[in-house]
Formats: structure tokens, C-alpha cells, sequence
């Protein structure tokens, strides 16, 4: 049958299908996206100052952002090592089977995908080959923003009459957002510098002096120094908050681009931002070699 054996048909008939059902998700997606943006007579209930809508409480995001904001296909993880042939799975991956694995998602970027510079590209696929070397997440380090708010873990928004402080379970991140500009960041930092605004019944917070070493996913997705992020956040129900971030980085990218997700709130009657000792879980990986042979 033209040279292809029973194996590859059916390979072949299963990426066929997978694309047939990626084609009519996204439809869906399209389509449930426009009804969660499409009530705009919602009116939320109002914060402590009676003005603004009040974001307080635990949430968190429902997707695969982290894993690669980009859509993609189900696939092994990107812990690669270079082979005779090409890239092919580490040891290390192929011992953790399916637990590495990464799971398809239609992706959070407005577009598809994140319009890089070719050198900029290039780099991205280099981090993906060397994912388990690169990634923050893995050292334990801050995600950063936007990464932050689809990490797998909850977070929790506190909203005072004038002010916001966010607060993230993974490795005990947060964010003391300013209502009033104090001025540039005067040194780059994991979590950056931000400053909220309203733009009606939206929380809008411009986020800059972002170090240069956070990820925006496991797919080696990155940034340079010159990135400026500008999140917006709005309630389009009681239990759901439409967030959006526009990301620029003229050094990296060849125009603004934005990614949206909705985020969810908790509602488990006990719900609570717990302990993730992220640091203590990471001291083998880190200084392990050194335990194991002491400097004399």
C-alpha cells in the first residue's frame, strides 16, 4: 500500500482524527470564549470603598499554559538530549513515562503564536531541548509575571480601599501592587514591579522591571529585560474573572501579543492557600552533589 506498513496507517489515521477533533475544540473554544465575554450586564458587587468590583478571594487557572502557552498536541515532555539522528527523549523522561508527559491544550495566545524574532526563536527551541537544564520552575525559582497566574496552584487576590497585594502558594510568590506610580522599577526583580489602574469596572496592572530568567511555560518560552506586561483583569461573573495580558518586548518579539484565559475562583467551603515549601524540595537537586562530596 504505497510503500507504508499497518503501523504507519494507523499513526496516520490518528493524527487525522486528532486534528479533525483539535479543528472542532477550537470552534468550541471560539465560541464558549464569546459567551463568557458577551455578558457585559453583569454588575459585580462592590468592594469596601463602594466603588470598584471586588476581586477578593482564592483562584485559579483551568488550563495547560504552563506546560506551553502556544497550542499543541499531547506529546512527551520536552526533556530532551541530543541523538545520532536528532533530539530524543532523556532517560530521565522515559523513566517517568506518562507522569512527564504533557497533556493538549488549544493554547491561551490571541493569534496562535508568539510572533519571535528568528534569533529569539531559535532560543526558545534550544530551551525546549534543554528544558530539565533551564526551566525557573524546576530550580524553584519566582515564575513571574504572567506565568504566575497559571501556574497549577491557586492564588489569592486581597483588595483594600486602595490597595491590592496578590499572594501565590507556589514558593510563596506575591505581588504588593502600587495604585500610585512611584516611578521605574530601580532594579529588575522575578515578581517585577506593578501599578494598577481601573479602566471602569477593569483592574488594570502595568508590570515592568521583570528579570530577564523567568519562563512563560515548560516550553521554553522566554522573554528579555525589556519586557512590559500589562494584565487586566474583570469580573463577568460571580465566580469568574476574564483575564488578559498584553506582553511587548521589542528585543524579543516582532510586535505586542496578548494571551486570555478565564480564571476560576475556589469554592470549597475550607478553601485556603496552603504551605508548598518549594525551596526545601529542590535542596537535593540543587546542592545534592555537593552533600555528597563536601569541599575538604
Amino acid at each position: 500500500m504505497l510503500g507504508y506498513s499497518i503501523k504507519t496507517m494507523g499513526s496516520l489515521l490518528v493524527n487525522l482524527n486528532s486534528m479533525r477533533k483539535i479543528t472542532l475544540l477550537s470552534v468550541l473554544s471560539i465560541l464558549s470564549a464569546g459567551v463568557l465575554a458577551a455578558d457585559s450586564s453583569y454588575k459585580a458587587p462592590r468592594a469596601t470603598d463602594g466603588v470598584h468590583p471586588d476581586f477578593n478571594g482564592i483562584w485559579q487557572a483551568m488550563n495547560e499554559a504552563n506546560y506551553d502557552v502556544e497550542m499543541h498536541m499531547a506529546r512527551p515532555s520536552m526533556a530532551l538530549r541530543d541523538g545520532p539522528g536528532g533530539p530524543v527523549p532523556s532517560k530521565d523522561t522515559v523513566k517517568l513515562g506518562a507522569v512527564a508527559a504533557v497533556p493538549p491544550s488549544l493554547g491561551v495566545v490571541e493569534g496562535g503564536k508568539i510572533p519571535y524574532k528568528p534569533e529569539a526563536l531559535a532560543l526558545k527551541k534550544e530551551n525546549q531541548l534543554h528544558w530539565l537544564e533551564r526551566d525557573p520552575e524546576i530550580k524553584c525559582y519566582l515564575p513571574g509575571v504572567p506565568r504566575a497566574t497559571y501556574m497549577p496552584q491557586p492564588f489569592q487576590i486581597f483588595q483594600g480601599d486602595d490597595s491590592v497585594f496578590i499572594t501565590y502558594q507556589y514558593a510563596g510568590a506575591d505581588r504588593d501592587i502600587f495604585m500610585k506610580d512611584p516611578g521605574p522599577a530601580p532594579v529588575d526583580s522575578w515578581m517585577g514591579q506593578s501599578v494598577a489602574s481601573w479602566d471602569g469596572d477593569t483592574l488594570v496592572v502595568d508590570v515592568t522591571g521583570l528579570s530577564p530568567s523567568t519562563w512563560l511555560d515548560r516550553s521554553g518560552n522566554h522573554h528579555s529585560d525589556q519586557l512590559h506586561v500589562v494584565e487586566r483583569y474583570t469580573l463577568v461573573g460571580p465566580n469568574h474573572i476574564q483575564y488578559e495580558a498584553t506582553l511587548t518586548d521589542p528585543q524579543t518579539y516582532t510586535k505586542p501579543w496578548k494571551i486570555s484565559m478565564p480564571l476560576y475562583r475556589r469554592m470549597e467551603a475550607n478553601v485556603q492557600l496552603l504551605d508548598f515549601k518549594c525551596a526545601e524540595f529542590v535542596e537535593e537537586l540543587l546542592y545534592g552533589e555537593l552533600r555528597a562530596k563536601p569541599l575538604d
